[in-house]
């Protein structure tokens, strides 16, 4: 598909743009994180931005959105030279944004959350009635049957990512930044922000788009903006472009997923991990997770899919001991496991990449070598004290391993790309020597080249012997590379695929089969031939 050329600065219609920034650069010590940037927002479009992480995406639009400042270079807003020296400056010209990483505060309810800093108050009280109406006002546009006065710390992943986004909609703004607002939401809650963008776009809001799922960003985008190494590397109309030509912009390569010889694992082989009839029972009324039972065997790659509710969390959470109450019978390597402290769990072989990176996987005040090494420090303890340089070999040996781009072990952890942040989640896991290894969405707010590592280390980890758990809701990546795929419906197993015969079409029938009955009843969702033996009994 011929496309335009990247240039040194894009052209600017000065009419349409309503925010601009040229020749930004951005130094922090030893490192150039933007170096003469241009990027255009359109008024009343989506502006897409993509490039790899540590394209310099998220510091571009902390500068745009007043978190930082730029080293050089200058913003223009309706065509007039414009600074904004904190949030508060940007947020009063009207420019919101939507952060990647969480920014709420656990402790505060939905409504809090949503006017924290920006208080309704009467009499200098707040008013919290009101804020709550609004609240619901908000949270009915977005679909969401969530009540205002729920605790943030309550709320799964998806859901807090709903309240990030609730919070920017409360605010008059002209110019909304939405870093990766999709990655934790189901397929219906992407549709109904992909409604509310609509929504702005016909009142003049202009969108600042992030997101690593190319397809949609072709399906909403209307400008494509593309960065590479920190610089500027393409503009164009997102109608003349494809998935194709984005990629090389981003990657200056053609980036292909690892391919798997499917089929090597039978189920004569070693059984890792057996789970029988687990069962956790739900706060108040009903089951979070029912008779779930399945088998992973050595060197298997098993892919969990369901839609958001369905249980896939709440299961590696059971498989790591989190959930005293649950029943059922888990066995690793042949060894009943019982109720155990987490730590005990670890200590057995099984290990656990969580989906909130920030929040759960890293201590985000530690160096890179320190959060590797946090997890398996009882390998280098020798006597009273841990042999530094034990420790050191290892993590070394794992930043080599993966590949990952550091320029010191010593370095904060804050200062890598999501990729390799995430990297460094999964050498901690492969460094308490696991025999089984749990990946919750371990792709999630990452880019395609750093996606197509993760799908090599998995790759070659399971080549090596290790069982792989892993939960996706990524339709393509769970058709990829997995040698079965389980799918979870309500708590219940409601399919088992081998790799070859699973589609698009069985999985989403099987993710949606609500039915309050046991499995002997599955067979009136069309799948009951694709259940295991042992889920008939």
């Amino acid at each position: 598909m011929s496309s335009p050329s990247p240039s040194t600065q894009p052209d600017i219609l000065q009419n349409d743009v309503i925010l601009a920034a040229e020749s930004i650069t951005k130094v922090f010590p030893g490192t150039t994180a933007l170096d003469g940037v241009y990027f255009n927002v359109y008024r009343g479009k989506v502006n897409v931005l993509v490039g790899e992480n540590g394209a310099g995406k998220s510091t571009l639009m902390k500068i745009l959105a007043g978190v930082e400042l730029p080293t050089s270079g200058r913003l223009l807003m309706d065509g007039h030279e414009v600074t904004f020296r904190n949030t508060r400056e940007a947020s009063k010209a009207g420019v919101g944004i939507i952060y990647q990483e969480l920014n709420l505060f656990p402790n505060l309810n939905i409504a809090e959350n949503i006017f924290a800093g920006r208080e309704i108050t009467r009499i200098d009280v707040v008013d919290h009635g009101a804020q709550e109406k609004l609240a619901r006002k908000i949270l009915d546009r977005l679909e969401q049957p969530l009540s205002p006065r729920m605790l943030v710390s309550d709320l799964r992943m998806g859901q807090q990512q709903i309240v990030e986004i609730a919070k920017a909609l409360s605010q008059n703004v002209r110019v909304l930044i939405m870093d990766e607002p999709t990655s934790a939401l189901t397929a219906a809650e992407t549709e109904a922000l992909f409604q509310i963008i609509a929504d702005l776009k016909a009142h003049g809001v202009a969108i600042v788009y992030i997101s690593h799922k190319l397809e949609e960003l072709l399906r909403i985008g209307d400008h494509i903006t593309v960065l590479r190494d920190g610089k500027f590397a393409a503009e164009a109309p997102a109608a003349d472009v494809d998935i194709t030509w984005i990629i090389e912009k981003m990657v200056g390569r053609t980036v292909r997923t690892p391919s798997r010889a499917h089929g090597a694992v039978k189920h004569s082989g070693k059984e890792l991990l057996r789970v029988q009839d687990l069962t956790l029972p739900r706060e108040g009324k009903g089951f979070t997770l029912r008779r779930v039972s399945f088998s992973l065997y050595e060197g298997e790659i098993l892919a969990i899919y369901g839609l958001m509710g369905a249980g896939r969390t709440e299961l590696f959470e059971c498989l790591m001991g989190l959930h005293t109450e649950a029943t059922g019978e888990i066995t690793l390597a042949g060894k009943v496991l019982r109720h155990a402290p987490i730590f005990d769990r670890i200590a057995s072989g099984i290990t656990l990449v969580p989906e909130d990176r920030q929040r759960l996987g890293l201590v985000q005040q530690l160096s890179v070598a320190q959060n590797i090494a946090l997890a398996s420090l009882r390998h280098y303890l020798r006597s009273f004290w841990i042999s530094d340089r034990e420790e050191h070999d290892a993590v070394t040996r794992m930043i080599k391993e993966l590949a990952i781009k550091v320029r010191s072990p010593q370095q904060p952890i804050t200062s890598l790309s999501g990729g390799n942040q995430q990297k460094v989640v999964v050498a901690k896991s492969l460094l308490t020597r696991p025999k089984v290894l749990l990946l919750d969405e371990p792709t999630r707010g990452i880019d395609v080249g750093a996606k197509a590592e993760i799908f090599q280390i998995i790759n070659r980890l399971a080549n090596e012997g290790l069982g792989i758990l892993f939960v996706s809701s990524e339709l393509p990546e769970v058709l990829a590379i997995p040698d079965r795929i389980l799918v979870l419906s309500r708590g219940r197993v409601t399919g088992a695929f081998g790799h070859s015969e699973a589609t698009e079409e069985l999985l989403v029938r099987a993710s949606s089969a609500h039915r309050q009955t046991d499995l002997l009843g599955v067979e009136e969702t069309g799948i009951r031939d694709h259940l295991t033996p042992e889920m008939h009994n």
